[in-house]
C-alpha cells in the first residue's frame, strides 16, 4: 500500500474515532452553558459547565452516575438517541470513504470507534469522579463501548456490505419475519406515544400548574422543558408497557392496565401524563397490542405457502419484538437516587414475554388461517384436472370391449374420398382402425 493511502486511512480512522467524541461533547457542553446564563440564581463559570459536561456526556451514555451517595441509572434516552445517530453517521461516511464493500473490511471501524469511546469513557468517569459525584470507570468504559459498537454496527450495516450478506445467506422466510418484527416494534412504541400524547392532552393544566411551581423563572423553565424532552423516550416506553398489560412502577406508584396503586410523583411536568386514579375503560387498551398481532399475522400470511413457514416468521418477529423490548425497557428503567420515587421499573422482563405473547398468539392464529392451503389447492387442481381430460382408452376403443356404433364418417363416403371400408382414393389400404378391430365388425373375419 502506498503510504499515501495509508496515511489517508489512517486520517479517516482519526475522524471517525474523534469524531463523535469531541461533536457530543461539544453539544453536551453547549446546552449546559446555554441553561446555566439563562438561570437567574445560576453563576456561570468556564470550569463548571466543562465539569458538568463530562457527567453529562457519560449520562447520554447510560453510564450511572452517583449524586450525593444515590445513584442515579434512570437516565434520559434522547440524548442517548442522538449520541446513536452520531455514531452511526460517522461510521458510515468512514466505510464510504474507504471503499469498503465486504463486512471483514468494515469490522476495525466498528472496533477503532467502540475503543475509543471506551477509553474517553475511562476518562471522563475519572475526571467527574470528584465532590460529590461519582463514576465507576470499568461502567464508564463498558457502556459507551457497547452502545458505540452497536451504532457503528448498524451504521456500517449498509454501506460495509453487512446487510447485503445477510440479505444473501439468510433465509427467506427468517429475514421477512426479520423485518416484520421491527415493523411491529414500531407499532407497539406508536402506541405507547398515543397513550402519552393522550395523557398530556387531557393534563394541560397541570403541565402549567408544574411549570409555574416549580420554575419560577425562564432558565428554570427551560431547564424542566429539556429534561421532560430527555426523558420523553422513557415515558413513550412506559406508555408501552401500559398498554402491554404488565404497566411500570415509580417508587410506591403502579400503574396497569389492570391494577393501579397511587404514590408520590417528583414534580416533572412530563409526568402529568400519568393517571390519578384507575380508569374502568383501561382493559380496552388491550386492543392494541392484540391488533399488533394480528397485522404481523396478516404480513406473515404470504411469506411461505406452508402454514408452518408462516408460523415460522411469526416466531421470528416474536424474537425481534421481545428482545428489541428487553433492550429499550431495561435502558428507560434504573434507580433514582434512593428517595421516595426510586426505582423506576417497567418489568423488562415481563415486558418482553407478554410482548411476544401478543405478536405469537394472534399472529400465528391470523398466518394459519389468513394463508394459502397448499393442500387444498393441489387438491381442486387436481380434480379440475381430472374432469378436463378425455377418458382414456385402450388400443383406441373403449374399455369394455363393446363395439362402438358407426358414425356417418363410418357408414358413408368421408370428405377425403374413403369409402366405409377404409380404402384411400388412390387404392392404397390403410390398417384398420382400432374400432374395427372388434369381432362383431364383418371386416374383421
Amino acid at each position: 500500500m502506498p503510504p499515501e493511502s495509508r496515511s489517508a486511512r489512517l486520517r479517516v480512522f482519526l475522524v471517525a474515532a474523534a469524531g463523535p467524541l469531541v461533536t457530543g461533547y461539544a453539544a453536551v457542553a453547549a446546552l449546559f452553558a446555554v441553561v446555566t446564563v439563562a438561570a437567574s440564581r445560576a453563576t456561570f463559570t468556564t470550569s463548571g459547565v466543562l465539569r458538568a459536561a463530562t457527567s453529562g456526556w457519560l449520562g447520554a451514555h447510560q453510564v450511572p452516575l452517583s449524586i450525593a451517595g444515590g445513584e442515579l441509572g434512570a437516565l434520559p434516552l434522547l440524548p442517548t438517541i442522538g449520541a446513536v445517530l452520531l455514531v452511526a453517521r460517522t461510521a458510515s461516511g468512514a466505510v464510504e470513504r474507504l471503499g469498503v464493500s465486504a463486512p471483514r473490511d468494515a469490522w476495525p471501524v466498528v472496533a477503532v470507534i467502540a475503543g475509543a469511546h471506551a477509553v474517553c469513557g475511562v476518562l471522563l468517569s475519572l475526571i467527574s469522579s470528584t465532590g460529590s459525584v461519582g463514576v465507576d470507570p470499568l461502567a464508564g468504559a463498558y457502556y459507551p463501548a457497547l452502545i458505540a459498537a452497536a451504532a457503528a454496527t448498524a451504521g456500517v450495516a449498509r454501506r460495509g456490505g453487512l446487510w447485503r450478506a445477510l440479505v444473501t445467506q439468510a433465509d427467506p422466510v427468517a429475514l421477512r419475519g426479520l423485518r416484520i418484527g421491527w415493523l411491529a416494534l414500531v407499532a407497539l412504541l406508536a402506541a405507547g406515544a398515543l397513550i402519552v400524547t393522550l395523557g398530556l392532552a387531557t393534563s394541560a393544566g397541570t403541565v402549567r400548574e408544574l411549570f409555574s411551581a416549580n420554575a419560577p423563572g425562564p432558565g428554570s423553565g427551560l431547564g424542566l422543558f429539556l429534561l421532560s424532552a430527555g426523558y420523553l423516550p422513557n415515558a413513550v416506553l412506559a406508555g408501552t408497557a401500559f398498554v402491554a398489560g404488565p404497566g411500570f412502577t415509580m417508587g410506591t406508584l403502579s400503574v396497569g392496565p389492570l391494577a393501579f396503586d397511587g404514590g408520590p410523583l417528583p414534580g416533572l411536568p412530563l409526568l402529568a401524563a400519568l393517571p390519578e386514579e384507575r380508569a374502568g375503560w383501561w382493559p380496552l387498551l388491550l386492543v392494541l397490542p392484540l391488533g399488533v398481532g394480528a397485522l404481523v399475522g396478516w404480513l406473515c400470511r404470504t411469506v411461505d405457502p406452508e402454514p408452518l413457514g408462516r408460523l415460522r416468521a411469526v416466531a421470528v418477529a416474536a424474537v425481534v419484538v421481545a428482545l428489541g423490548s428487553v433492550l429499550l425497557a431495561g435502558s428507560a428503567g434504573g434507580r433514582l437516587g434512593g428517595g421516595p420515587f426510586d426505582p423506576l421499573d417497567l418489568r423488562a422482563a415481563l415486558l418482553s414475554l407478554v410482548l411476544a405473547a401478543w405478536i405469537v398468539l394472534p399472529g400465528g392464529a391470523v398466518a394459519w388461517l389468513a394463508g394459502p392451503r397448499p393442500g387444498r389447492v393441489i387438491e381442486s387442481r387436481d380434480m379440475s384436472d381430472a374432469s378436463d381430460e378425455e377418458p382414456a382408452t385402450d388400443d383406441g376403443g373403449p374399455d369394455d370391449g363393446e363395439p362402438s356404433e358407426p358414425s356417418e364418417v363410418d357408414a358413408g363416403e368421408d370428405a377425403d374420398g374413403d369409402d366405409a371400408d377404409g380404402d384411400d382414393a388412390d387404392g392404397d389400404e390403410p390398417p384398420p382402425p382400432a374400432s374395427t378391430r372388434d369381432s362383431t365388425d364383418p371386416t374383421s373375419n
